[in-house]
């Protein structure tokens, strides 16, 4: 009945509407290099059209191996215009590590910066279905210069393949695959889950919302593109014709030049990069709000606290790479402001809501019945919408799995308060379990944080003969802090119930992460249970 009317969702519509209000307007911006929306048009065009003369039919896979740079952006337009699915890769990924996710995800064409092209080269030659590599050159890129192997096809002598064949902005299936998203693979070779054209529509359209954007919006890239598509942000600024400031790696001093010079009012990131940018030597009361969006891990009330100091709002979300990256938000509500800032600072820790364009929440017991919102029952934190990944990439098996009684499992335990909001607690598979007891190693390092001498924690369970498990916390000190193992637990004491006080703390330089934040408990976990029998495996 409806048939004339309707029009397959895709966030590709968002860059030709753009090229075409905000043709003059600058959208990319990265050094002293502007490209204008109509120039962002025809670049992406120009990757569609060299791609498609390079043999790329619709449904193949094009891999990137590429930092934030005006080239990544325009592979999330490009790619997809061509008809095919982009695989955005981890540029922390091992040579092979990148080569399991190109063969698996069956890549025809890699398209790498040189920066990488040392250490990748050789593990090339094993590539089972890349049969053409493209190098990046980037002006500001440690490998600017340097001569590229004549095997590897530079970026500009590919884009001249084109023939000037027109390309549409239109899918005919809005339920089709845009991108393939690989997990950090922290516990086994990384999944890929596959994100549809509607579903990559629909949470751009929900970052659009919660963040707040509008064309005067500056986003500045200090999320890695490679994860989840940037939480769909690439297609989300573009579509509301805000300006992106590219940022080729994450470091304090040129985060704050850019903050100040580019007039930035945007940028995401996990808890380690609020960390970076609030305990920087260049940290000063901002000039204009900042809206900070912050996933990846339970971001401490402590970093909160510190970035609104500032002058920033924060918008925690939660998320997963097979939820296009964030799915939940902690919605403020006005009568918090009435609150001390530490008791805001809690609040806004908590996990939250369901974003506009996801279904609700839920958290449930192991027969799938919902916990009473009394946050204190745990549960496991389940979902599923168009916000929800469409499966795992050739692995059947894992995507029953994943979504058994018909919703997405995450993995991670979570409590409901009474006014609807989720907190995470754990991580199933962290859960302190001492004495028949469950204690939260988020509750654990939320207390520490709060310590003025603690910068970052991270708590794990160890073997206790006793209770069989115990708590046991790493820390990393403020620069110049001398805090010691008695005066920190003296402080848990005061805080939390006797039991989840650690059975040790151990300071340390750093804690081991993934490439996208999160804290590798495992890697601590694997040390001290050598020689014993762990709940846990992997």
């Amino acid at each position: 009945m409806f048939a004339h009317s309707f029009t397959a969702l895709t966030p590709l519509s968002f860059l030709q509407r753009s090229a075409d209000v905000f043709a003059d307007k600058t959208a990319i911006a990265y050094g002293d290099r502007r490209i204008s929306y109509s120039e962002f048009g025809v670049e992406a065009t120009r990757l569609a059209d060299a791609l498609r003369s390079s043999g790329i039919q619709p449904g193949d896979r094009v891999a990137y191996l590429l930092p934030n740079i005006p080239e990544m952006l325009i592979a999330n337009f490009g790619v997809p215009l061509a008809g095919a699915v982009l695989v955005a890769v981890n540029t922390r990924l091992s040579p092979e590590e990148v080569r399991y996710v190109c063969d698996h995800s069956g890549a025809k064409i890699l398209v790498v910066d040189t920066e990488y092209l040392p250490a990748l080269s050789p593990a090339v030659e094993s590539f089972r279905t890349v049969s053409e590599v493209i190098a990046v050159s980037d002006l500001h890129g440690p490998a600017a210069h340097e001569a590229v192997d004549p095997a590897y096809v530079l970026y500009d002598e590919f884009l001249k393949r084109g023939t000037g064949e027109p390309v549409r902005w239109t899918v005919e299936d809005e339920n089709s695959m845009i991108s393939i998203n690989y997990s950090s693979g922290t516990t086994g070779q990384p999944k890929g889950a596959m994100y549809t054209h509607r579903g990559a529509y629909l949470n751009a359209l929900g970052e659009i919302i919660h963040q707040r954007f509008d064309p005067e919006s500056v986003y500045l890239w200090t999320l890695p593109m490679f994860h989840c598509n940037g939480w769909c942000t690439p297609w989300a600024v573009t579509g509301i014709g805000a300006t992106h400031v590219c940022l080729r790696a994450v470091r304090a001093n040129v985060i704050w030049h850019l903050i100040d010079e580019e007039r930035v009012t945007h940028l995401d990131g996990a808890p380690t990069v609020l960390t970076t940018i609030a305990e920087a030597p260049e940290a000063h009361a901002l000039e204009r709000e900042l809206v900070a969006t912050v996933a990846g891990a339970a971001p401490s009330p402590t970093v909160i606290a510190r970035m609104r100091e500032l002058g920033a709002r924060i918008v925690h979300v939660y998320g997963m790479t097979e939820l296009y990256g964030p799915y939940t938000l902690n919605e403020w509500q006005a009568g918090w402001a009435a609150l001390p800032p530490a008791d805001q600072a809690r609040r806004q820790a908590r996990q939250g809501v369901a974003m506009i364009q996801a279904d609700p929440i839920r958290v449930v017991d192991q027969n799938m019945v919902d916990v009473p919102r009394d946050g204190r029952t745990m549960g496991e934190i389940v979902m599923r919408g168009n916000n929800v990944m469409a499966g795992y990439f050739d692995d059947t098996d894992a995507t029953e799995k994943a979504f058994r009684g018909g919703w997405l499992h995450s993995g991670d335990l979570g409590v409901q308060h009474s006014d609807g909001y989720v907190e995470l607690r754990d991580r199933a598979k962290d859960i302190v379990i001492s004495g028949g007891e469950n204690i939260s190693t988020v509750e654990i390092e939320h207390a520490l944080e709060a310590h003025d001498s603690v910068l970052e924690v991270a708590v794990i369970g160890i073997p206790d003969d006793k209770w069989g498990e115990r708590p046991k916390a790493f820390v990393v000190r403020q620069p110049g802090s001398t805090v010691d193992e008695a005066e920190l637990i003296a402080h848990l004491r005061a805080h939390i119930a006797k039991y989840k006080v650690p059975k040790a703390v151990e300071f340390v330089e750093q804690l081991p992460r993934t490439s996208t934040g999160k804290i590798q408990k495992f890697e601590l976990r694997e040390k001290e249970w050598v020689g014993h029998v762990s709940r846990i495996q992997g």
